[in-house]
């Protein structure tokens, strides 16, 4: 075969390849890998919920839900830790704003501002202050916030006090009250899941604000208010003294099991953060109805900040769809879906109150007029070395009660975490 035969064969044959993969990308699937914890009851209605409002908008994209179960994140973070380092990021992770944030991803340098996309979006504008600086470092914004839980909730079971003629508890003083009653009647007080650690460390977090008011409180993160001192010894007490009316079981339970066991009328009350709202809702259980909710005993006008944010690794494998996934995280018309299964209040202010129900309507009134403070179990008061040393701390002391060493220990994880001196 001629050389002027074959040149024009092979350019011919080059020009059909190159369609080809063309056409091949074309019409390959655009994709979106969302990396949560969110698995269970409401949390998972919610994350589905904020999935229709994008595919609504992109219906074009794939989405990858890469939820690992685990409550609170335990497993979560360890799997996402060990895919970040290794380059292998999601398109974008729930992370808790504050240090969580922060120190774990953001002054190592795994995620990317989105400074731009927040005032582009008009987010600084509808966003509370205090919220916008718990994602921001340096002046630049690194994640948007979904959500406001409130960590600070005492749930009871209606039936079960109406029908003993008792009063939810405001103080510590009252709980222990009603829990000597509750118990006289074969009434397990309070429920319990603290199989992962966590949950106990949550109680205990409640139980500090109650004894220390939100100044003292906030100072445990500063070094201004000591881990040995009086305030703490009270607190450790109280703890200690409230787990005298848990459920013997509840080192084999998670917080949706304790929470359950209120649905199931086997305990009177439990103390948690607002999640436990959506899974309530999606039971079927409906506020001031079958159940009632107030500031957990000694907080009222405190209000425990757990929020829930998404924002954009670097190197994020589809860093188009990342980017409209967060766009739809912060619209009003994502956080208006997500929220009201989620059993959270919006992050924006220009929500729409009658999609909520009393209870979530009750929190953003609160929000608007308590005094904020940061929850360090759920990563937004303290870096996250020294909350896994919180948790492992009063992991222990749930079974020894010994109030010295605890003290002492907290002290000395203090001071390794560069908090106190």
């Amino acid at each position: 075969m001629s050389r002027r035969i074959c040149i024009p064969l092979l350019v011919t044959a080059l020009l059909l390849w190159l369609s080809g993969v063309e056409a091949l990308q074309a019409g390959a699937a655009k994709q979106l890998e969302i990396f949560s914890w969110w698995t269970a009851g409401g949390e998972a209605e919610g994350l589905n919920a904020l999935f229709s409002v994008y595919k609504k908008k992109y219906p074009d994209v794939e989405i990858m839900n890469a939820a690992v179960a685990g409550g609170a994140g335990a497993a979560a973070k360890a799997v996402l830790k060990t895919r970040m380092q290794g380059g292998n990021p999601p398109d974008s992770f729930q992370v808790h704003g504050g240090a969580e944030l922060i120190e774990t991803w953001v002054k190592t340098g795994f995620m990317e501002p989105i400074t731009s996309l927040a005032q582009t979006e008009g987010w600084l504008k509808v966003i509370p202050k205090d919220l916008v600086e718990m994602v921001s470092y340096q002046g630049q914004v690194y994640a948007i916030p979904a959500n406001v839980h409130r960590g600070n909730v005492l749930w009871y079971n209606k039936r079960i006090f109406d029908q003993n003629n008792l009063k939810p508890p405001a103080t510590w003083d009252d709980f222990f009250k009603v829990a000597e009653t509750l118990k006289g009647k074969g009434i397990t007080p309070l429920s319990l899941g603290d199989k992962l650690k966590w949950e106990a460390a949550h109680l205990f977090e409640d139980i500090l604000l109650a004894t220390l008011g939100p100044e003292g409180y906030n100072g445990l993160w500063t070094g201004k208010t000591s881990w040995t001192g009086s305030g703490v010894k009270r607190a450790l007490e109280t703890f200690a003294k409230a787990l005298q009316y848990v459920n013997s079981d509840h080192a084999a339970l998670v917080w949706d099991q304790a929470a359950q066991m209120l649905i199931d009328g086997k305990a009177a009350m439990n103390v948690m953060g607002d999640w436990v709202a959506g899974y309530f809702t999606a039971k079927g259980w409906k506020p001031n109805v079958d159940y009632g909710f107030l500031p957990a005993p000694g907080t009222k006008g405190s209000f425990v900040i757990v929020t829930d944010t998404f924002g954009l690794p670097k190197k994020a494998p589809h860093r188009e769809q990342a980017l409209n996934w967060l766009r739809i995280v912060g619209s009003k018309e994502g956080q208006e879906a997500f929220n009201p299964k989620k059993g959270s209040i919006c992050a924006r202010t220009d929500c729409d109150k009658a999609k909520f129900d009393v209870y979530l309507q009750s929190s953003m009134a609160d929000f608007a007029r308590d005094k904020l403070v940061p929850s360090e179990v759920h990563g937004s008061a303290a870096p996250e070395t020294f909350a896994t040393e919180f948790n492992d701390i009063l992991n222990v002391f749930v079974t020894r009660r010994d109030v010295g060493a605890a003290q002492k220990a907290l002290q000395e994880a203090c001071v390794r975490a560069k908090m106190c001196k």
